[in-house]
């Protein structure tokens, strides 16, 4: 199996000579362990590697995290370290004891559950980063860089990155973007998700929660997949898992703490006030979401009734990707008033709002980028605006609205 190298890898070693303590976080089978095992060979420094997925070395790390240490000295890659939280106290110490920046490269596949541990011990201390499934540039082989809608940067990208159709594009979405998959590692891919779900998403899932009807969780999943893109409505989903209300919130913080779900808040300040208080739901992988879905082929899933979510999951998914892969926390909001006025996307930054449209079509007509005008009324000034598309080659309607291919992202 080719290894597919990772745009994270120079931000790790760049933070491996400043900070002692590197976590990278994801959901399971994304690639955060080949990685750093794959660096740990580059860097050359007699890295040691234990996984707490093996129980005896996770009871040591709860019971004697001392010892653990002492058996496992840095420099170290612990993985799955959210199982012992105990070991963080002891990390600190070595940390305040030695100052030896790269001593700890560690996993965890919780995120939320994960950082309470780490800030309250290793606040300061420790570089924490996120890793998603592959981004499409990373499964092209091309450079990458944090999304923005700048026109000179887009323009010379446009002519280095290969040109990909509508058809080639959905069965990108269809594929997903696991490690596993894309490698051609596991070519059955309705095999791979249906033991990704039942073998970690459940398992994880009863570490999280305790009893859990995988059934039901299993029905609560697939709806949230058959929601992709739009408002998060929990009523909806316990409905079709046939949860209550309160347990769906706790599933959906679930989902999201396993890095399977992202929410997307919509964009507001004290001048927009008409605009809504409630989240968009999307997935980090749509392969996960064409199989739940059951969308036997991408020619289906190009056609079908989901087609537009799909392509609209798939582009945000993308852009969060190009910020989390460079170590950067992406500003990315949606918006929409009550009066039914929509921007799939506004991304913050520089001080200013950057308005994007995603649609499903090859040409697209100016007329789509009139809602950006709903923005003048906010506090901070409108940069350039995009029609993120499935055009076939990089263009503009003029330098404040431009036409962006989605294979660009």
């Amino acid at each position: 199996m080719e290894y597919i190298p990772r745009h994270m890898e120079e931000r790790i070693l760049e933070l491996s000579q400043s900070y002692s303590a590197i976590l990278v976080t994801g959901p399971r089978q994304a690639g955060k362990t080949t990685m750093l095992r794959s660096l740990a060979k580059k860097e050359n420094r007699g890295r040691s590697y234990v996984t707490l997925d093996d129980l005896a070395a996770r009871e040591l790390a709860k019971n004697d995290p001392a010892l653990f240490l002492q058996l496992h000295t840095p420099p170290v890659l612990i993985d799955e370290v959210q199982y012992a939280p105990e070991l963080f106290t002891y990390i600190k110490i070595h940390i305040d004891e030695n100052h030896t920046p790269g001593d700890f490269w560690m996993t965890g596949s919780q995120i939320f559950r994960l950082m309470r541990g780490v800030q309250e011990s290793l606040a300061g201390r420790v570089a924490l980063l996120h890793m998603s499934p592959l981004s499409q540039r990373e499964i092209i082989g091309a450079p990458g860089a944090p999304f923005t809608v700048d026109f000179n940067r887009l323009l010379a990208e446009s002519q280095t990155i290969p040109t990909v159709t509508t058809p080639k594009l959905f069965e990108r979405i269809w594929q997903g973007s696991m490690p596993g998959l894309v490698s051609g590692q596991l070519p059955d891919r309705n095999i791979y998700y249906s033991s990704y779900l039942s073998t970690y998403v459940e398992r994880d899932v009863r570490e999280l929660s305790g009893s859990i009807d995988a059934l039901k969780f299993n029905r609560f999943v697939t709806a949230a997949a058959a929601r992709t893109s739009q408002l998060l409505n929990y009523k909806a989903l316990a409905d079709d898992a046939e949860i209550d209300v309160p347990t769906a919130k706790d599933w959906v913080n679930i989902l999201e703490t396993l890095g399977i779900i992202f929410l997307l808040h919509p964009y507001s300040n004290n001048v927009l006030k008409r605009t809504i208080k409630t989240p968009k739901l999307y997935f980090y992988d749509t392969g996960l979401v064409c199989y739940l879905t059951k969308w036997s082929s991408p020619e289906v899933a190009e056609c079908g009734a989901m087609n537009g979510a799909l392509l609209e999951n798939f582009a945000v998914s993308e852009i969060i990707k190009s910020y989390q892969n460079a170590g950067l926390t992406p500003y990315l909001y949606f918006y929409r008033n009550r009066d039914a006025k929509e921007i799939d996307i506004v991304m913050e930054g520089d001080g200013r709002l950057w308005p994007m449209e995603i649609k499903k079509t090859v040409t697209p007509d100016r007329r789509l980028t009139r809602v950006f005008g709903v923005l003048e009324k906010a506090s901070l000034p409108t940069g350039a605006g995009a029609i993120l598309c499935m055009a076939e080659q990089f263009g503009a309607f003029d330098r404040k609205h431009l036409i962006v291919p989605i294979w660009m992202i």
